[in-house]
């Protein structure tokens, strides 16, 4: 019984740390004026949770959430800008291209063309959500990480199945319960990403193997 009233509390912290990051990153990007504090609000997210997630303390406050936000946003202001923006270009292409699609009756090749976007918009989301956590856990500059994304995508089969399968489930989770997208945002689907490549990427510096608690239960 404790260990599972010690296990709620835990979730119900998460929970709160998850809502804290929607907050932080609606009122980051209202500071940068939405078009300059889109971006790095993104990435503030992803290192926040990544802080979150290897720490031996989950137990942050709402204070200690919005700090660890708020000095990311500063420190990836002008790098997470110029990496975003082409990435939404790209995002706004293929939706477009999507929507053309769907939308006019072109037959047999109307049907394989939306088929073969589709797979390449949720391969790309997958891209999208690897690569800022990729970015968050390396200081390294942008083609580095591009790079580095692709290597993974191509290299850990299980950790791009799990982004795939989480980016698939948050879509259907916000288009099921809409509320879930207002009071938790982008912070979702980030923490997925960062999850998926905690527990599957096997990258030095953000890998559950590396933790003692690992360590102990798994003697060499």
């Amino acid at each position: 019984m404790a260990r599972f009233a010690v296990g709620y509390e835990q979730v119900c912290r998460a929970i709160l740390t998850a809502f804290v990051i929607n907050v932080a990153f609606i009122a980051h990007t209202v500071m940068g004026l939405v078009v300059a504090g889109l971006f790095p609000s993104v990435a503030a997210a992803y290192a926040t949770w990544r802080t979150w997630i290897i720490s031996e303390d989950h137990w942050w406050t709402c204070k200690e959430t919005w700090t660890v936000f708020h000095r990311a946003w500063k420190s990836e202001f002008q790098q997470a800008n110029i990496a975003g923006w082409p990435q939404l270009l790209l995002w706004l292409l293929l939706i477009y291209d999507y929507s053309v699609v769907n939308w006019h009756d072109a037959g047999v090749m109307g049907y394989l063309s939306s088929g073969v976007l589709l797979v390449v918009l949720v391969v790309y989301g997958a891209f999208s959500m690897l690569f800022w956590a990729i970015r968050a856990n390396f200081d390294e500059n942008i083609r580095w990480c591009v790079k580095m994304t692709l290597q993974m995508l191509l290299c850990r089969p299980l950790c791009t199945l799990c982004l795939l399968v989480g980016f698939l489930m948050t879509v259907l989770v916000w288009l099921t319960w809409p509320g879930v997208l207002l009071a938790f945002g982008l912070s979702l689907p980030v923490l997925v990403a960062v999850g998926c490549v905690y527990f599957f990427g096997r990258i030095p510096g953000l890998n559950v193997r590396d933790t003692e608690a690992w360590k102990a239960r798994h003697p060499a």
